[in-house]
C-alpha cells in the first residue's frame, strides 16, 4: 500500500506510524489519538500483520499489543470480506480492548460485540443481529453461545488469542481448543503471550501456519521505568503504612490484596479513613467492577483496591503507585501487578509490603526480575519489621509452583502506542 506523507508529523512520517504500512484512515485516527512512537511490538508486528501473517507475539503487559493487532486486523477486514475474533482470558480486558479499538473501527463503518460472562445472554444475541464483524469474547461465554448455537464462527477470518498464557493458566484449555474446532482452518492466527510455555508451542505448532516469533521483551522482565521499592512491615502495621503513603503520594493509587475479604477489607478501611475508594474481584458483580474501573479512570476514586484477577485486566493512563499490600501467591503475578504503573513509556512507582518471615518470596520475585528490590524503611514501622538481610538476586528464573513463570503482557485491554 502506498502511503502519502504531506505535513511529516510525527504519527504519520516513515519514523513513526506512517512507516508501518497503516492505511491513511487509520493514521488519521492515530494523529487524532496522539500516538507519535510505535512500540517495539507495534513497529515489528503491525507490517507483518497487515501482510497476512500468522504472529507470535512474545511481550509484557503495557507493550501496546493491542494496537499492535487492532489496526491490522481492522486495515484487513476494511478491504475484504470476513470476520475477527479476539479471545481474551477477563471480562476488563475484552471491554478495555473494545474501548482501543472502537475509534478505529468507528473510522470503517466495522461493529465490535463483546461477549462475556456475568452479562446478559440475550442482550449479546440481540447484538449479533447488528451484523458485528469484530467478535471480543472470554472462552467461558463464547462456549456458552458454541454450545447453544446462538454464534457461529465460519466466517472468522482472523483468530486473534491474546494473553495466551494466562488463559491456559487459567484452566480454559478446553474450551480454546473448542473454540479452534468451530474456526476455519484457513485463517490468519495472532497469538500474544508473555511467555512461551509447551503448551503454546503445541498450539502454534497444530494451528498456525509458519508462524513468524516477535519477542520485544525477555521472560520475567518488569517495565522499564518502574521505581521498585519494599517494605518489610508486620501484617497488623501494613494499614497504617499504607495510609502514611497516601499522604507522602498524591496520584493514583492501584492496591493489590491477596484474597478478596482482604479487598473489602482494606477499602472499608481507606473510605473510613476519609479517601475514595472501590473495590474490584471476583465477588463483584460485573456492573460494580466496570463502575470502579470506570470510577476509578474518570477519578472518582483516588484508590483502587484489587486481586489478582485486574492484574492484566487494568489499562489506566497515570497510575501513579502500585502497592502491593499482599506479596502475590505467584511471583509471576509481581510482574503483571506493576506492569499497571509506568505504561507505554512512563514513568511510575511499585511499592510492596513484605512481612518478616517473607523472604523466600522476596528471594523467588527476585530471581525472576533478576534484579535486587530496594529495601525502604518508614516511621510509621517498627524497627524490629526492618531487620532483615537483603536478599541477593539468583541469576536464572526457576519454574514457581510446577510451571514456567508467565510475567505480564500487553495487553490489555487498552494498551496503545507510547503518547508524547
Amino acid at each position: 500500500m502506498h502511503v502519502c506523507y504531506t505535513d511529516m508529523n510525527p504519527a504519520t512520517s516513515p519514523q513513526g506510524f506512517g512507516g508501518l504500512h497503516i492505511a491513511p484512515i487509520f493514521l488519521s485516527v492515530i494523529e487524532r489519538l496522539h500516538f507519535t512512537v510505535p512500540t517495539p511490538i507495534q513497529h515489528q508486528s503491525i507490517p507483518t500483520a497487515i501482510e497476512g501473517k500468522d504472529i507470535i507475539g512474545i511481550a509484557q503487559t503495557g507493550t501496546g499489543k493491542t494496537l499492535a493487532f487492532g489496526v491490522p486486523l481492522l486495515q484487513r477486514l476494511s478491504q475484504g470480506k470476513g470476520r475477527a475474533l479476539i479471545v481474551l482470558p477477563t471480562r476488563e480486558l475484552a471491554y478495555q480492548v473494545e474501548e482501543a479499538l472502537k475509534p478505529f473501527a468507528d473510522a470503517v463503518g466495522i461493529r465490535t460485540a463483546v461477549f462475556v460472562g456475568g452479562a446478559s445472554m440475550h442482550l449479546q444475541r440481540q447484538m449479533l443481529k447488528g451484523n458485528p464483524r469484530v467478535l471480543i469474547a472470554t472462552p467461558g461465554r463464547l462456549n456458552d453461545h458454541l454450545e447453544h448455537r446462538t454464534v457461529s464462527l465460519r466466517e472468522v477470518s482472523i483468530l486473534v488469542l491474546d494473553e495466551a498464557d494466562r488463559m491456559l493458566d487459567m484452566g480454559f484449555k478446553p474450551q480454546i481448543d473448542r473454540i479452534l474446532q468451530h474456526v476455519p482452518k484457513e485463517r490468519q492466527t495472532l497469538l500474544f503471550s508473555a511467555t512461551m510455555p509447551q503448551t503454546i508451542v503445541t498450539i502454534a505448532t497444530r494451528e498456525m501456519h509458519l508462524p513468524l516469533r516477535i519477542e520485544v521483551a525477555p521472560e520475567g522482565t518488569a517495565a522499564e521505568k518502574v521505581e521498585q521499592e519494599l517494605f518489610i512491615v508486620r501484617r497488623e502495621e501494613k494499614q497504617v503504612l499504607l495510609l502514611a503513603l497516601l499522604r507522602e503520594h498524591t496520584g493514583s493509587m492501584l492496591v493489590f490484596s491477596r484474597t478478596k475479604h482482604g479487598a473489602k477489607k482494606i477499602n472499608r478501611a481507606l473510605q473510613h479513613a476519609g479517601h475514595k475508594a472501590a473495590e474490584i474481584h471476583a465477588n463483584r458483580s460485573l456492573a460494580q467492577r466496570r463502575e470502579a474501573l470506570e470510577g476509578f479512570k474518570r477519578g472518582k476514586y483516588r484508590v483502587l483496591v484489587a486481586t489478582d484477577i485486574a492484574a492484566r485486566g487494568i489499562d489506566v493512563t497515570g497510575i501513579e503507585v502500585v502497592l502491593n499490600y499482599d506479596l502475590p501467591t505467584d511471583p509471576a503475578d509481581y510482574v503483571h501487578r506493576i506492569g499497571r504503573t509506568a505504561r507505554a513509556g512512563r514513568e511510575g512507582r511499585a511499592i510492596s509490603f513484605a512481612t518478616p518471615d517473607q523472604s523466600r518470596n522476596i528471594r523467588d520475585i527476585e530471581r525472576l526480575i533478576r534484579s535486587p528490590i530496594k529495601r525502604s524503611a518508614h516511621a510509621s514501622c517498627s524497627p524490629a519489621a526492618m531487620d532483615q538481610r537483603p536478599f541477593a538476586p539468583s541469576p536464572r528464573p526457576r519454574s514457581f509452583g510446577g510451571r514456567r513463570p508467565s510475567p505480564g503482557s500487553g495487553g490489555h485491554g487498552g494498551d496503545r502506542g507510547r503518547r508524547h
